[in-house]
């Protein structure tokens, strides 16, 4: 019974003090862990002088190309001519088989002789009256007629002899000799670029920069950074609907950039004006807007912001942007709006070059 006592006894001891020990326990509380603040550059917001240049996308025309495409199907006999060689105005690129048509002419020739020696004879009858009228006009008619079908079968024969065009330099060949050809197939096409024309696409609002016989800069080689000389010789009348530009054409007054080349068109606008520049790729795409990051209070604040020309590897900013505003240029995928953010250094546009 004593040890039965002293057990409760020691129970009671140990439940005291466990509670004891509950009750000096202090509640963990769980505090949120800060992200660390996302380093940046950034540049500050200045208009500055600029000069205005437009920059277009142009592209290398031949003064005159075309396809060669026979006029009747038959088999080619004859196709001389070399890839790449330069020939002359009327040379004979290649031949279609005209054998029948060859036959058809020298049968229509013959009957045309007896044609005529026939009306010949009547009109020496119908003088004194040996022949009616009607057999004269019949023979009349039909030396017109065979004369008509001989002209008709030159102009077929004719058709099968494909010349050159114009002087210019010949293309790869797309057929070989003994090939059966119809009028859809290209024999090779020929191009001449003794003058080379520049075609380049601008805004219509840029209409009134552009005028028949002034003088843009075309750069056919960005590596080197050299620029010719192209003169405007025609402006498309009418403006395309779906991009709302102009087509413009140049000819180039110096070079010799292959047909079909990309090149940069530079157009000079008279005059400076002031512009916020920032870097391109500081600029964040969006579905609706453009955005770029500023730093306002240690923060990171998104604004939309509308675009203006292009300045090698720059953009002008037109709205959403104020003087003395702190602009991120680096760092900005990481940027989130109202997060912190430390600024590394300040940079300036010619720095990011």
């Amino acid at each position: 019974m004593a040890r039965l006592t002293y057990l409760r006894f020691v129970l009671i001891n140990f439940t005291l003090m466990m509670a004891l020990a509950a009750c000096k326990e202090k509640p963990s509380v769980n505090k949120p862990k800060q992200d660390p603040p996302t380093v940046v550059d950034v540049i500050i917001a200045n208009p500055q002088p600029v000069t205005n240049i437009i920059e277009a996308n142009g592209t290398v025309v031949a003064d005159e190309f075309v396809q060669l495409h026979p006029e009747v199907s038959g088999r080619i006999t004859y196709l001389q001519v070399k890839e790449g060689d330069r020939v002359q105005k009327g040379t004979v690129i290649a031949r279609i088989n005209s054998a029948d048509l060859a036959a058809q002419l020298q049968k229509s020739k013959a009957q045309l002789e007896l044609a005529k020696l026939t009306e010949q004879r009547l009109k020496k009858l119908i003088d004194v009256g040996g022949v009616n009228q009607a057999d004269y006009d019949a023979a009349v008619n039909n030396v017109t007629s065979l004369q008509s079908d001989i002209n008709y079968t030159q102009a077929l024969i004719d058709k099968t002899i494909i010349r050159a065009p114009f002087s210019g330099v010949v293309g790869l060949r797309q057929v070989s000799p003994g090939a059966f050809v119809t009028t859809a197939d290209v024999i090779a096409s020929i191009q001449q670029y003794d003058k080379i024309k520049i075609d380049f696409t601008l805004p219509e609002s840029y209409a009134d920069l552009i005028k028949k016989g002034s003088v843009v800069s075309v750069a056919l080689d960005e590596d080197t950074g050299s620029k010719k000389k192209a003169t405007i010789i025609a402006i498309e009348p009418q403006v395309n609907q779906t991009s709302r530009n102009l087509t413009v054409r140049a000819i180039l007054q110096d070079g010799k950039p292959n047909p079909g080349a990309f090149v940069k068109v530079y157009i000079q606008n008279d005059g400076q004006k002031q512009a916020i520049l920032v870097p391109t790729n500081a600029i964040i795409p969006d579905d609706k807007n453009n955005q770029l990051v500023l730093v306002k209070g240690g923060k990171a604040t998104f604004v939309n912001i509308t675009t203006g020309q292009r300045f090698a590897g720059n953009a002008e900013i037109t709205k959403g942007i104020n003087p003395g505003d702190t602009i991120v240029v680096t760092g900005v995928l990481f940027a989130r709006p109202k997060s912190n953010v430390k600024i590394r250094s300040v940079k300036t546009l010619d720095q990011l070059k």
